[in-house]
């Protein structure tokens, strides 16, 4: 008989306590136990000489109270997006960075960018501002501002030297999502994404966690057109499902490629089951476009620099402003709000 995954703890449990771990008993629960993380463990008279006792009675209960804390830090921000894939490679840092770019063009928004990725966070080096360090006042921590409209929050700015490997625990990994969103001074600010890593565990049940009492606007999904690509996608979209996250769409990264010099497009990455545009229709969510792949966004964000102003006229620059307006059609906005006219 092949073996099977077993599920440790209910799904809707984990979505709901993603930052509770359950107390490591020593003995198992006698007949009449109130249950190790109920309100009354460790306390009622059924635990009266439980080798458990002292455990349950000592683990932590009730919701988190830097969760409302967090909510009036972030109360001046309107719109939070998440940008998440599944998949490793597939652009979600450089999405980030694009988008983010794309909504500072309009000089009347304030935009915010966290990087969530704390293991191999890239959000620095694309803004370009990977040598600079966190500012800490009376207020809180104050973002990197790469413009005087654009911010970035990154555990790269902490690091002793830029190649210095993050190796952490989940826990030590959540309390730092946790301290970017409670002592940070994002102020009044019209969008904050937040870019995560690859998959469906700590770093994600976090961000819901502590923005589900503020509010997330939703969630785009990056993919590239191979199915080996498409298949984490499908999990991430149903994770989103089951925590409550609002999928705003689908982008397709890397489909096809740009020549520079003559602009024609070759299929570098060719989809053999539909690619993005299928996969949205199979899983009922918006299909955002396509963006090509263009040499010039790795050099842009090798360089620090912002592909809208380098190269504004180029086939992956168009692209990318109109997977930019139906981001902001899905969270409620007029094309104008989002970006200004050409």
């Amino acid at each position: 008989m092949a073996p099977s995954l077993e599920e440790p703890e209910p799904v809707q449990d984990v979505l709901d306590n993603p930052l509770k771990s359950r107390p490591q008993l020593v003995a198992p629960e006698p007949e009449h136990c109130p249950g190790p993380e109920s309100d009354s463990a460790g306390k009622a008279d059924s635990c009266a000489g439980c080798p458990n006792q002292a455990i349950c009675a000592s683990a932590p209960k009730g919701p988190d109270p830097d969760i409302p804390l967090i909510a009036d830090r972030l109360s001046g921000v309107k719109h939070k997006i998440l940008v998440l894939s599944g998949k490793g490679g597939v652009g979600k840092s450089t999405f980030t960075s694009l988008l983010a770019h794309a909504f500072a063009t309009n000089d009347d928004a304030t935009v915010g960018v966290m990087d969530a990725d704390i293991c191999g966070p890239s959000i620095p080096k694309m803004m370009g501002v990977e040598s600079e360090t966190i500012h800490v006042s009376g207020t809180g921590w104050s973002p990197v501002w790469v413009a005087d409209n654009l911010g970035v929050m990154s555990i790269q700015f902490m690091l002793p030297n830029r190649d210095d490997a993050v190796i952490w625990r989940g826990p030590k990994k959540n309390g730092l999502i946790k301290q970017f969103l409670k002592e940070v001074e994002w102020g009044s600010m019209d969008f904050l994404l937040v870019d995560t890593p690859p998959g469906t565990s700590d770093e994600h049940l976090s961000v819901n966690s502590f923005l589900k009492e503020s509010g997330i606007d939703g969630a785009v999904m990056v993919t590239t057109p191979q199915e080996v690509a498409l298949l984490d996608v499908r999990k991430e979209i149903d994770f989103c499902r089951k925590a409550g996250i609002k999928v705003l769409g689908l982008v397709e990264n890397m489909s096809g490629f740009v020549c520079p010099k003559c602009t024609h497009e070759s299929q570098i990455f060719k989809a053999t089951t539909g690619g993005g545009e299928a996969l949205a229709k199979e899983m009922g969510v918006p299909f955002l476009g396509e963006v090509p792949l263009d040499p010039r966004i790795g050099m842009a964000c090798d360089y620090g620099e912002s592909f809208f102003d380098h190269y504004p006229d180029s086939p992956a620059c168009k692209a990318l402003k109109t997977v930019v307006r139906r981001v902001g059609h899905e969270i409620g906005l007029e094309a104008q709000q989002v970006l200004p006219d050409d």
